[in-house]
This record gives C-alpha cells, sequence and structure tokens, in this order.
C-alpha cells in the first residue's frame, strides 16, 4: 500500500511553483502593474493598483498562468463613472482584451504569457460597506496574506490539487464547487491539507465553521463557513451538497487508499454515436432530449437556467407518470436536455384519485363532475374514496415535450425565450446518440458516473 506521506511528497513536487517560476511571475505582475498607473496617470482621479488572488498570497499552482489586478478607485465616484474608468484603463494595460461581465464590466486578456483579470472596484473601509461584491476580494485577500505561512500556503496547493483531481474545484455556477478562497481558508482553520481531510471525512453537515467568531448570521447550506471579513456572507454558499459529499467520499478514500490518481482530473475518451446507442441498449431506458441553441449569456447564468428547466421539465414528466431514471445537462453552441426514461409511453387511460367519502364536499364535488362523463371509467369506490381512469393528456413523452404544454413547466427565462423564439428539437431513442458528435465527452462521463 502507498504511503499517504509519499503520496503528498509526489503531489507537492508537481504543484509547488519553483523559485524561476515565482521570479517570472513577480516581475510580469511588476511590468504589468506600471502599465496600469501610466494608464491611471491618465485619468482625474487616484486609485490603487492590488495585486488578489492566488498569485498575490503564494498559493498558485505550478503551471497556472493567472493575474488578478484590481484597481480600488474612491468611493466617491459614481457606478457609471467606474466602470467607464476601469475600462479604460483595462484596454490601455491590455490593449489585446475583451470585455466581460460579472457585476460589472471587467477586461481580460494576455500579457507576457499569463492571462490577466483587470478589475475596478471600490475602495471601501471594510467588506461589511461594499458597494460591489467584487469590493470584498482586497479584503479576503489581505486577511489571509496575514495568516497563510509558508506551509499553509503549500497546504492550500495540495487541497486544490485534490479538489481539481476530484472534480470539485470552481465556483461557477456550472461547478458549484470550492473556489480558492474558501479552499484557503479551510486549510487555515484546520491548520493543513491532512487535518482538513481528516475532518471531511467526518463532517455532518450541516457544518459550521466561524473562524472570527461572528455568531451571527444564520445560513441554510449544507457547509458554512462564516466571512471572516463580512459576517453576513457564506463562503461556501455556491457549493452545492453533491461537492460536499464529493470531498468527502474522496476523503475517505485518500486516508484509505493514498494514491496520486486522486490528484488527477479524469480525462474520458469521448463516446461515438455508437458507443453512446450501446448503452442505451444494455439499460433499455427511453432516453429524450430537448436541444435548442445556447441562450448567450455567460455560464454563470446558463447554467443554473439549464438546472431549473431540466428540473422543471423532468417534474413533469414525472407527474405525468414519465419517471426518468437519470437526467442530465449538456452546453456548448446547443444546449440538451437529456432524460432518460423508464418508459416513454404509457396506457392511453390513467388513475385519476378523488377525496375519501367522508370529505362529504369535495367527495360529492368530485363525484358529480365525473358521474355524466362518458369518456371516463367510474366514478367507482376504492377503498374509502371515489377513482376515475380517464384518457391521459399524453400518453407518449415525446408527444408532450413536443406540445406547446412545454412551456407551462418552470424553465428558465433565456431558456424559454429561445425555445419559443428559435424552436427547438425533440430527439427520442436512439437517434439521441446523434448528439454524441458535439457530446462525446459529456455521454462518456454520463454513462461512466464517479463520485
Amino acid at each position: 500500500m502507498t504511503d499517504l506521506a509519499d503520496v503528498l511528497a509526489t503531489v507537492r513536487d508537481r504543484v509547488d511553483p519553483d523559485p524561476e517560476e515565482r521570479a517570472r511571475l513577480a516581475a510580469v505582475v511588476d511590468r504589468l502593474t506600471e502599465r496600469v498607473r501610466e494608464a491611471l496617470a491618465e485619468l482625474p482621479v487616484d486609485a490603487r493598483v492590488l495585486q488578489v488572488g492566488s498569485t498575490a498570497r503564494g498559493t498558485w499552482l505550478a503551471g497556472d498562468r493567472d493575474i488578478d489586478l484590481f484597481v480600488s478607485f474612491p468611493t466617491d465616484l459614481d457606478r457609471e463613472r467606474l466602470e467607464q474608468y476601469g475600462l479604460e484603463v483595462g484596454h490601455a494595460a491590455l490593449p489585446e482584451g475583451h470585455e466581460e461581465y460579472a457585476e460589472h464590466p471587467y477586461v481580460k486578456g494576455e500579457f507576457e504569457g499569463f492571462e490577466v483579470d483587470l478589475v475596478p472596484c471600490y475602495d471601501v473601509e471594510s467588506a461589511a460597506g461594499i458597494r460591489s461584491a467584487v469590493d470584498r476580494t482586497p479584503f479576503h485577500n489581505a486577511y489571509l496574506r496575514d495568516r497563510l505561512t509558508d506551509d499553509l500556503a503549500a497546504d492550500a496547493r495540495l487541497f486544490k490539487a485534490f479538489l481539481k483531481g476530484v472534480g470539485a474545484y470552481g465556483s461557477d455556477l456550472k461547478t458549484r464547487g470550492f473556489s480558492g478562497y474558501l479552499t484557503e481558508l479551510l486549510v487555515l482553520e484546520y491548520g493543513g491539507f491532512e487535518a482538513v481531510v481528516e475532518a471531511a471525512a467526518d463532517w455532518h453537515p450541516p457544518v459550521r465553521l466561524d473562524p472570527e467568531s461572528h455568531g451571527e448570521t444564520e445560513f441554510d447550506d449544507p457547509l458554512v463557513v462564516v466571512d471572516p471579513t463580512d459576517p453576513n456572507r457564506n463562503v461556501a454558499a455556491v457549493l452545492s451538497a453533491e461537492n460536499v459529499a464529493r470531498l468527502q467520499h474522496y476523503a475517505r478514500e485518500l486516508l484509505e487508499r493514498p494514491r496520486l490518481e486522486l490528484f488527477e482530473p479524469r480525462e474520458p475518451t469521448a463516446l461515438s454515436q455508437t458507443g453512446v446507442r450501446e448503452h442505451f441498449d444494455r439499460r433499455e431506458t427511453a432516453p429524450v432530449a430537448l436541444v435548442f441553441d445556447a441562450p448567450d449569456v455567460v455560464d454563470d447564468q446558463l447554467y443554473p437556467q439549464l438546472r431549473r428547466s431540466l428540473d422543471g421539465v423532468g417534474s413533469e414528466l414525472e407527474r405525468r407518470g414519465f419517471a426518468a431514471v437519470r437526467s442530465a445537462t449538456f452546453a456548448a453552441d446547443r444546449a440538451v436536455l437529456f432524460l432518460e426514461l423508464a418508459a416513454a409511453e404509457l396506457p392511453a387511460v390513467e388513475r385519476h384519485e378523488g377525496p375519501p367519502i367522508h370529505v362529504r364536499d369535495h367527495a360529492e364535488g368530485f363525484f358529480e363532475a365525473y358521474e355524466d362523463d362518458e369518456e371516463v371509467y367510474g366514478p367507482f369506490l376504492d377503498g374509502d374514496r371515489y377513482v376515475v381512469e380517464r384518457e391521459r393528456d399524453y400518453a407518449s413523452a415525446v408527444e408532450f415535450l413536443e406540445s406547446d404544454a412545454v412551456f407551462d413547466v418552470a424553465l428558465g427565462a433565456h431558456v424559454e425565450r429561445v425555445m419559443e423564439r428559435d424552436g427547438y428539437e425533440v430527439l427520442a431513442g436512439k437517434a439521441v446518440a446523434e448528439l454524441a458528435t458535439e457530446f462525446g465527452e459529456q455521454f462518456a462521463r454520463y454513462f461512466d458516473p464517479r463520485p
């Protein structure tokens, strides 16, 4: 059996930046910062330039090429001017860059081989007084820089490598995993990587950690880490229950059977159409898929809407008797709501139960509603309640999905707009395998599910 210490030593060699990489990063940051300051000198406002994120705290992984620079403007600047000046500085420092949007626009681009986010924020006095969500970031940075020793920073790198390896790293709304800040806070709170893993293996959610003992706001999340710089915020709010469970599963795996594979992200081989069809044949399910152009929004808007739409469609299909074995959503140029149904066809009639006889008013109303209806079987008694057997609105899942009734379910706003405006396609049975041309890797993950 491989020793945990040996595994961790090997991983450290892989993820710890060497002195040359550290020196190169520092030199690039210095040159980039000077460019930003030169651009600021052209503006009628004083502002500070701050390096934030993992490269500022020494917790980045070897080979990562990301630099986060914040331009901190005075609070008396109105929001419109902050955005204007932020973009002017960003484009001056990164002339080949492009604009992206978080809570407000910022410039993203490349500088000497590094990917750079150049973000404007307000120079507020505390994280509790933020004007924009990004205003917290400098406080997060300062809090951790004051407390992370070299050893703890090294353990934070181990933890990030582990979370990446098991597929639980990243606070974007597609992944809903552990952010860099959360990862570092957990290492700091528990005192090291192994201590985090040992604790996580025995967590009983909900778990609450409060590094600065704020003890005020209650949160309804499986993991709560009260932001030490802002008592009203849970740093783990985006984290899904599934990713908490994923960490617990693999923490136990690492402690029981240490191995390097747990630090290596799994890259599945894309399935072909034939491969997907073989899985359908083996599983004997009834696959269906709604396919439409992916809404033109950022991923942090897209994936919550796709999940909401999948939940809405799946719930309505189940209500109508078409229960799903499992479901998933994929997105690229097109988006897919994919459901594996236990059956795609049902009998022409369905059972419809009324209230118990002793609930007189409701029972009589139910009976009177159906007693002269020649198209139903009943009403008759089953136990102590009236029952009828009536024709289904849709005996076929595809028939329902192709009908206007699909727009009565809870769809994401942008998803519904695209489907109504541009239309959508319903694929069923082995025809769903055609999607492997575009989503072969996603199908590979789907048919080889791991914790």
